[in-house]
């Protein structure tokens, strides 16, 4: 493809794995559990696969739908009284093989199972 084609017909990547982290700002105290446990709510409802960690959570899917559930997640936020919110997202796309979030973690763990203890 050359620039001269109309890239505003391009299509989104049919498999992305977002890894994000939303930040509430504005909130009565310092801990934000309860925000976290709305999202991962709205997450498990949303049939996309996913892992919250400590400092985030990764989901995966086709772009759109990645997009729009994080989208969903800060409407969600706002919408129980938080004002302000700042996402910070991490996305990768491939095309060569069909990769999870499970697979990426699964090949650096069988690099380190070899290794002296």
């Amino acid at each position: 493809m050359t620039f001269s084609d109309d890239v505003m017909n391009l299509q989104t990547p049919p498999a992305c794995i977002a890894d994000f982290c939303i930040i509430p700002l504005g909130t009565p105290t310092a801990s934000v559990s309860k925000e976290v446990a709305e999202v991962q709510r709205l997450l498990k409802k949303s049939g996309l696969e996913y892992s919250m960690h400590s400092a985030g959570t990764t989901v995966e899917g086709s772009w759109d739908e990645v997009m729009k559930v994080i989208g969903q997640c800060h409407a969600l936020l706002h919408q129980n009284g938080v004002v302000r919110i700042q996402s910070d997202i991490r996305v990768g796309s491939r095309t060569d093989k069909k990769q999870t979030h499970k697979d990426k973690v699964a090949a650096v763990e069988k690099l380190l199972k070899d290794d002296a203890a």
